[in-house]
C-alpha cells in the first residue's frame, strides 16, 4: 500500500506548494510460491475450458458439447430401462469412439484457448518473471486440458455405469466395465490433450489452432479407416494394425481391445494382438511424452 507524505512550503503567490513524498509498504503477508501459483494456474485453464470466469458466449460451446456427450448415454440408459434389457446396448470402452467427432471438436475449440491468447498477447514472459517456471507453465495446462477431457469422457460413463445399476443390471459386470471405460478415457484424455495443445502452441492465432487440430484428428482418422478398409479386402491382417498406429483414436482403439477386453472398431472387429498391443502402449506413451517435450521446447523459446 502506498503511504503518502505532505511538506507545505510557505505561499510564494495565490496558492500553496505541496512536495509529495511517495513511498510503498513492503509486503509483510504470506508468499505461497511456486506450488500455489501453479496450482492456480491449474484451475484458472480448467475453468477456462468450459468457460466459467468467462463471458457468456464463451460458455456455449464447451457447454452444448457436454451436453452432446451426455444425452446419447442418458437416451441408452431409458431405452435399456424401458426395454428391460439384460445389457446395456454400447459397451464402456465404445462410447468415446463412438463420440470421437465430439471429443475432436472439443479438443480443436478449447486447446488454442487454452495457450493461444497467452502467445497472441505476449504474456507467457510474464507468467516466467514469477516463480513460476517453464515446466510449472506446460504441467499446468498439460493437466488443465486433460482433466477437462476427462470430465467430457467420463460423465456419460458415469450417467451408463448409474443407469445400469438403476436397471439392475449385474453389478459386477457393470462395474468391471466402468473401470476399464475410465482407463480408456484417461488415457485417451492424455493423448488428445497433449496433440492439441503442441498443434495449438504453433500459431498465436486461435483460428489457425482450431483449423489444424481439427485437421490433425479427422484427416488422420480418415486416412487410416481408408487404409485399413483396403488391408482387410486384400486378407493383410498385420497391416491393419500397423496402420492403425498413425491415427490417435485407433491407437486407443488399439490399446483398450488388446488390455481393456473392448471390441475393436478395426475392419472385421479384430484388434491387435497381445504383443502388438505392447507396441500400441508404449507408441502412445511416446507420442504423450513427446508432446510434453514438444511443449517444453516452444515455451523455453518463448519464454526468452
Amino acid at each position: 500500500m502506498a503511504t503518502e507524505q505532505s511538506t507545505r512550503t510557505p505561499a510564494t503567490g495565490s496558492g500553496d506548494t505541496r512536495i509529495h513524498n511517495i513511498g510503498y509498504r513492503s509486503y509483510d503477508g504470506p508468499r505461497l510460491g511456486r506450488s500455489y501459483a501453479r496450482l492456480s494456474l491449474y484451475s484458472q485453464s480448467l475453468r477456462g475450458a468450459y468457460g466459467l470466469g468467462r463471458s457468456a458466449k464463451s460458455k456455449v460451446l464447451p457447454m452444448l458439447l457436454f451436453v452432446v456427450m451426455c444425452v446419447p448415454a442418458a437416451i441408452m440408459v431409458a431405452v435399456a430401462v424401458a426395454t428391460k434389457a439384460k445389457d446395456l446396448p454400447v459397451d464402456y470402452t465404445r462410447y468415446a469412439i463412438i463420440m470421437q467427432a465430439v471429443i475432436s471438436l472439443y479438443v480443436a475449440s478449447q486447446a488454442p484457448q487454452s495457450v493461444s491468447r497467452d502467445l497472441r498477447f505476449k504474456t507467457v514472459p510474464l507468467y516466467f518473471s514469477r516463480p513460476i517456471e517453464t515446466a510449472d507453465y506446460v504441467r499446468a495446462k498439460f493437466a488443465a486440458l486433460t482433466s477437462a477431457l476427462f470430465i467430457l469422457t467420463a460423465a456419460p460413463l458415469l450417467v451408463l455405469y448409474v443407469g445400469a445399476l438403476l436397471a439392475k443390471l449385474d453389478f459386477t459386470d457393470q462395474t468391471k466395465g466402468f473401470a476399464q471405460g475410465l482407463v480408456s478415457v484417461a488415457l485417451l484424455s492424455l493423448l488428445f490433450a497433449g496433440i492439441g495443445l503442441v498443434i495449438a502452441a504453433v500459431t498465436p492465432r486461435r483460428g489457425f489452432g482450431i483449423a489444424a487440430v481439427i485437421a490433425v484428428l479427422t484427416i488422420s482418422y480418415g486416412a487410416v479407416s481408408t487404409l485399413q478398409a483396403i488391408a482387410e479386402t486384400q486378407g493383410d491382417g498385420d497391416g491393419i494394425a500397423l496402420i492403425g498406429l498413425f491415427s490417435p483414436i485407433t491407437l486407443i482403439d488399439g490399446v483398450q481391445s488388446a488390455f481393456l477386453g473392448a471390441t475393436s472398431a478395426f475392419p472385421g472387429g479384430v484388434g491387435p494382438s497381445n504383443a502388438e498391443g505392447v507396441v500400441y502402449v508404449l507408441f502412445t506413451l511416446g507420442l504423450i511424452a513427446a508432446s510434453y517435450g514438444l511443449l517444453m521446447r516452444r515455451y523455453k523459446k518463448v519464454g526468452l
